[in-house]
């Protein structure tokens, strides 16, 4: 998983991608004991042209995976497990599904263990600023 994870990112890096944080993200995904990786079986790779109807139906299909997610990391947080929800698996989306063996939508990956540090929060901007009500 990780070797796959680490030639997507050297493919990017020659390609001069920004990375983000995906090469600190490969490094946590070697030390957890577990990284979950999450697909939706009705969506298409992400790459492929998609109808207006398609994109609309994988946007809602999306939507509800990231609740379940988020359910499901609050939920190991009371169990005492660390998690680590991780987007940039996107940098190797074609070599982890070629890995998985898998050919519907890849969503995220999560890793998780027990943690053996707990810092502190990182800094959030305030809601004003990254959100517009109306």
């Amino acid at each position: 998983m990780v070797r796959a994870m680490r030639d997507g990112i050297a493919k990017a890096k020659a390609r001069s991608e920004g990375l983000g944080s995906a090469e600190s993200s490969a490094r946590i995904m070697e030390h957890a004991p577990v990284t979950v990786f999450v697909f939706s079986p009705r969506g298409s790779h992400p790459y492929l042209a998609h109808s207006i109807g398609e994109m609309f139906d994988d946007l809602v299909n999306v939507q509800s995976i990231g609740a379940a997610i988020q359910n499901r990391l609050l939920a190991a947080q009371d169990l005492g497990i660390g998690s680590l929800w991780i987007c940039d698996v996107f940098f190797a989306y074609d070599e982890l599904c070629a890995w998985l063996g898998e050919q519907c939508e890849m969503i995220a990956a999560v890793s998780l263990g027990y943690p053996d540090e707990h810092p502190d929060a990182r800094p959030r901007r305030p809601v004003g600023e990254v959100a517009h009500w109306l």
